[in-house]
């Protein structure tokens, strides 16, 4: 990933804690999130088009993904990307299994895809991003990973860092304390409040359109960097 964005100088004289997403800026998941997505609503797409006679149109990594679903809560995404289509479905139950014509079911499905090719290949993470965060933990600086997926851990595990971070807040986080997905700051703010930060002495490092909207909306987070300052 190229970096356009100017370079910003991280000091503990200035922050106390930086908040890092999990997929696209520390670890080379949010193309395995993307795959999963495509394998989803493309099949749902297509048997939904045998079954109608609507025409099939397939979903766009490029549009659909980083638009309706990169970032946000799974079942959030789920409900975006169906209305971007003018489809409705029922939200249904957590528990619905993949197949259930429910927003709940799709999700789970998605989730399925992903941990599929998570046990099969493992994951990536980015070097210079983790360097990074040895470098402030050397100097100090708390940090935290905040993510919207469930599997948040598991990648964390099999990436093998996460040791380097005092905090974590992931999808299950999300939905046990009612938090509002991105681009609300809230799974943010509750990091920042886990490390017993002042939000204004915080880093926030994201890379999803639905993550950085919420840089002017009194959150009071410092800093908003876009991951192309970071990786390489």
């Amino acid at each position: 990933m190229t970096s356009i964005a100017p370079v910003v100088t991280l000091s503990p004289r200035d922050y106390d804690a930086v908040l890092f997403d999990l997929d696209g800026v520390l670890t080379n998941t949010a193309s395995v999130h993307a795959a999963a997505w495509k394998r989803l609503f493309d099949g749902f797409l297509e048997q939904r088009a045998a079954d109608t006679g609507e025409a099939f149109v397939p979903f766009d990594i490029d549009a659909d993904y980083r638009r309706d679903v990169d970032g946000k809560p799974r079942d959030d995404g789920v409900a975006a990307f169906l209305e971007s289509r003018g489809i409705a479905l029922p939200v249904g139950a957590p528990e619905d299994p993949p197949g259930t014509q429910t927003v709940h079911a799709l999700g789970n499905l998605k989730d399925q895809y992903f941990m599929q090719h998570l046990e099969q290949h493992g994951v990536e993470p980015y070097e210079a991003s983790i360097a990074l965060v040895r470098t402030l933990r050397a100097q100090e600086v708390k940090t935290a990973v905040v993510s919207s997926s469930k599997n948040c851990a598991a990648v964390l595990e099999a990436a093998g860092i996460s040791p380097l971070f005092d905090a974590r807040v992931d999808g299950r986080d999300i939905t046990r304390l009612a938090l509002n997905g991105k681009p609300a700051p809230d799974a943010f703010l509750e990091a920042a409040r886990r490390l017993s930060t002042e939000p204004s002495r915080a880093v926030v490092v994201e890379d999803a359109i639905a993550g950085r909207a919420f840089d002017a909306g009194g959150s009071h987070l410092r800093s908003w960097l876009p991951c192309g300052t970071l990786l390489p």
